[in-house]
């Protein structure tokens, strides 16, 4: 008794802690498969496999409803901590190879997410991506600002020789 009120303490602080948390069913995969999962996806999340009715009790006691009525069968959670479109994208790849896990729903940021919805953000670019790519508009619009501002003081020059040469041939 004292076990499963630790457990749910856990999962509760899991759900809690995490900026998102997507549900799998993971029917049919052996441990190694289970071990190479949490792998793939170690930096960004943790994989946890516990009973349904304390997944349910933390869930409630966390205040998410997203898992109402889904916490059924063999279900694990990955509790996301870092970069969520990592995990989904993990979760994905991962299923692509080993059709057995099934990635059933989410939560992120309170808002509840479809299987469909997992899918889309899974299919989203990486933070780094998004980051490198942001970074490389900046500094071609900085390049272009500088090019202009360099290109004034060189324009000015040229309409003053212009200029003078204008006044000397009069």
């Amino acid at each position: 008794m004292a076990d499963k009120k630790a457990t749910v303490a856990e999962l509760t602080e899991k759900f809690q802690s995490s900026s998102a948390v997507l549900l799998t069913e993971y029917r049919g995969l052996t441990v190694t498969q289970l071990k190479e999962l949490r792998r793939s996806m170690a930096n960004d999340a943790t994989y946890v496999v516990a009973k349904n009715t304390l997944l349910t009790l933390a869930a409630k006691n966390a205040g998410v409803t997203a898992f109402d009525g889904q916490l059924f069968g063999p279900s694990a959670l990955a509790f996301v901590h870092g970069d969520a479109v990592a995990v989904a994208k993990a979760l994905k790849d991962f299923a692509k190879a080993n059709p057995l896990l099934v990635v059933k729903t989410g939560v992120m940021d309170g808002i509840a997410l479809s299987e469909a919805d997992v899918k889309k953000l899974a299919d989203l670019e990486t933070r780094e991506v998004l980051l490198a790519k942001a970074a490389g508009a900046i500094k071609a619009s900085l390049f272009k600002a500088a090019y202009t501002f360099n290109a004034l003081p060189s324009q000015a020059v040229r309409v003053v020789d212009a200029l003078r040469q204008k006044q000397e041939s009069n």
